[in-house]
């Protein structure tokens, strides 16, 4: 905004879930101070109004040995057909040269000074974003963000896979880097990649956004991937409920009229973010500028639209009640 007025409160819904600063991997970038830090604030504000993408950077594995690695290479490059980039723009392509890198990370594995049996010698990385996003676009986004975050600190190779509605790019960096040094990662650190690579997105025109998950009003997690591959195998009656999924709904049943601390802290601090996003629609409405009223309005619309805040519990709760009370109509 020109006027550069200090926001009245929304920063806790665009703060990051966690201090960016503890990041060991990559430098942390932090929000200018001042008239700038506003104006970025402000930005990043509008873009979640706009419900712009969200970008999805995700640990997916590591592999434990050369023959783990070497299969891994073989998915993510379609058995050689498709080229893995490194560093500088070196290039990997075809089965022969897939067996040649494996080999010299492995042998810069076995070379590591203490090492231990079963570390790992690599960690698999997807950088993703939803359906229609331009397929070369993301593939440079990736190699930017590649550059910037590992640079020629800890080797990587990537690839595009794109023949589907949903393109998303595979990295796999070495664990140990060139200075002796091996990748172990932080929450602080997944946190600055999200941005990181946002930010290398809206650089080559994709918008694209890495908010809190309580900037959009959700306060549950996303569940994770192999608890959802077993939901799904239950839910298609081809194994049992995995045992996370059954002990939340054995405690959502349980505790349905109570609510835990976690879950009223959760509550109050969803019903402050929301008083403070409507309080500045309201500053944004009374601007002498056009364009404050208009994100002004689209703000307002936007907490309007922002789903009921409830936890996994209380929705696996929810579900049952509602599942009880269909059968005992049916048993009617």
């Amino acid at each position: 905004m020109s006027d550069f007025r200090r926001p009245l409160g929304f920063e806790e819904a665009l703060r990051p879930p966690i201090d960016v600063r503890r990041a060991r991997i990559t430098q942390a970038v932090l929000r200018p101070s001042g008239r700038a830090g506003d104006a970025a604030a402000y930005a990043q504000l509008a873009r979640v109004v706009r419900r712009v993408p969200e970008v999805m950077v995700k640990i997916t594995g590591k592999t434990k040995d050369a023959r783990h690695l070497r299969r891994h290479l073989d998915y993510i490059s379609r058995n050689g057909r498709l080229v893995l980039e490194g560093p500088d723009g070196e290039r990997h392509q075809g089965r022969e040269a897939v067996a040649d890198l494996t080999a010299a990370w492995a042998a810069e594995q076995a070379l590591e000074p203490g090492r231990r049996r079963d570390s790992s010698l690599s960690r698999s990385i997807v950088l993703s974003m939803p359906a229609g996003t331009d397929p070369q676009r993301l593939h440079d986004a990736a190699r930017a963000f590649a550059r910037a975050t590992f640079g020629e600190r800890f080797p990587y190779v990537f690839a595009l896979h794109d023949e589907d509605r949903h393109p998303h790019v595979h990295l796999t960096v070495r664990v140990l880097g060139a200075d002796g040094s091996r990748l172990n990662p932080r929450k602080a650190d997944l946190e600055q990649w999200r941005q990181t690579f946002a930010q290398v997105l809206r650089d080559r025109g994709v918008e694209a956004e890495a908010s809190p998950r309580r900037a959009r009003g959700v306060v549950r997690k996303a569940e994770r991937t192999p608890v959802r591959k077993l939901r799904e195998r239950f839910v298609d009656g081809k194994g049992a409920a995995p045992r996370v999924l059954a002990g939340a709904v054995r405690e959502a049943i349980d505790g349905r009229d109570k609510d835990a601390p976690w879950q009223t802290a959760i509550r109050d601090r969803q019903a402050r973010i929301r008083r403070a996003l409507v309080a500045e629609a309201v500053a944004l409405s009374r601007s002498d500028r056009a364009e404050d009223r208009v994100l002004g309005v689209a703000l307002k619309a936007h907490v309007q639209t922002l789903p009921k805040m409830e936890t996994r519990g209380q929705r696996l709760a929810r579900l049952e009640t509602a599942r009880s009370e269909r059968d005992d109509r049916t048993d009617r």
